[in-house]
């Protein structure tokens, strides 16, 4: 697989010139100035790409170019939308960028109740508690409905929890959940935004009426819409699965499982709609059997994510774990990836923070020496699977 890098542009404080010091082959990234929906024009396309070519890297893989909200709930501007989105793509197309990964997950992309969950080893890593995020629904959000969707257990906590909660303990929730996870990447609401929960609360509202059976038809109308640009530049779209692989917030997700997978790529059967294999996301969930997973749909993987997550026996928790433990089992995964697809751009993702990475004002998820160390352990996975293949030969 070739060995690819999450980089948020010129203003990232990781620079090209580090990660092609680190053995870094391939870029992952976007326009991220460029406001959701708006047209990607080749200019600002070539721009980004030659600057990326002057240090001796290729753009591999769109990350992402958004699917607006309206797309997804089927609002009056979603046919406009999707004309933007090809005329998007077919300039990617023409200028040789040509994986897109996206996903259609409804308002919030993914979610962690905690950024910096300290581990045994002194490094910090990304948490999800459902009890916390139940807290959240209830009291922050205080969505309509929320106390049906949690049991007596995480209710009673939720209670708890609000006999003791600050007000800045709520608004360090509040960055954590809604703010933090998502403006720096063409999320909804950014760091700037006054009020997060009352913008938050009217995206929610967008989709009152869609159900998991219309999201997916939301899905296929946009999917089909564009695959003749697909087909015609030769541009892979690989959908990211949801993170968490579950519904929360009363919104349906529609990429949780192998039965979610599995019905896409046999709705739409084009090799240009595919997979982005997040194995973390897949592994969050105890549904999922990852390697399994990679087994059945290597060939229709375009990307892939590897990190891997500890889970709680009851599936209400999950920790970020280190690539070489947790549910998703890397090496199995390198291995089956190695055979069945090798050419695939990889990328580790969601190192841990060490080593003063919490320092340097990276994004949540993206340290710097935490990414380097997962994939010297993942170059190390690859280059022993490799040798074992050549040596049966």
């Amino acid at each position: 697989m070739k060995k690819t890098w999450r980089w948020f542009g010129k203003k990232d404080p990781i620079t090209l010139s580090m990660l092609k010091q680190i053995g870094v082959e391939g870029i992952v990234t976007a326009l991220h100035d460029v406001p959701n929906g708006e047209i990607w024009t080749q200019e600002a396309i070539l721009s980004l790409k030659k600057y990326i070519e002057q240090h001796g890297l290729q753009w591999s893989v769109v990350e992402s170019l958004p699917v607006s909200e309206a797309i997804k709930y089927a609002g009056a501007e979603r046919d406009k939308l999707i004309e933007n989105y090809k005329e998007s793509l077919k300039n990617l197309g023409q200028c040789g960028v040509k994986t897109v990964c996206y996903n259609f997950m409804p308002v919030i992309d993914w979610v962690r109740t905690d950024l910096a969950h300290p581990c045994p080893n002194g490094t910090t890593s990304l948490y999800f508690d459902r009890k916390t995020f139940a807290y959240f629904d209830c009291c922050i959000l205080k969505r309509d409905g929320a106390e049906k969707d949690y049991t007596k257990e995480e209710m009673c906590a939720v209670k708890q929890m609000a006999a003791q909660m600050t007000d800045e303990d709520d608004l360090k929730l509040i960055e954590n959940i809604i703010v933090k996870t998502q403006g720096f990447v063409n999320g909804n609401i950014s760091g700037n935004d006054c009020e997060p929960v009352t913008i938050f609360r009217h995206l929610l509202d967008l989709y009152k009426g869609i159900n998991r059976e219309k999201l997916r038809e939301n899905w296929r109308y946009f999917i089909e819409a564009i695959m003749p640009i697909c087909d015609e530049y030769d541009i892979n779209m690989c959908i990211h699965p949801d993170d968490p692989p579950m519904q929360i917030l009363g919104l349906p997700r529609i990429v949780t499982s192998g039965e979610d997978i599995q019905w896409m790529l046999e709705t739409v059967d084009n090799p240009h709609n595919g997979l982005t294999f997040c194995a973390g996301s897949l592994s969050a969930g105890l549904q999922n059997d990852v390697p399994a997973l990679a087994q059945a749909f290597a060939r229709r993987t375009h990307f892939v994510h590897l990190r891997s997550t500890e889970v709680a026996t009851d599936g209400s928790s999950f920790q970020e774990a280190s690539h070489l433990a947790g549910r998703a089992n890397i090496v199995e995964l390198t291995s089956i990836f190695e055979k069945e697809n090798p050419s695939l751009p990889m990328r580790v993702d969601h190192g841990p923070t060490m080593l003063g990475d919490e320092e340097r004002g990276y994004n949540p998820g993206y340290s710097f020496f935490g990414r380097m160390f997962a994939l010297g352990q993942i170059e190390g996975v690859m280059a022993a699977i490799k040798a074992q293949m050549e040596k049966k030969l």
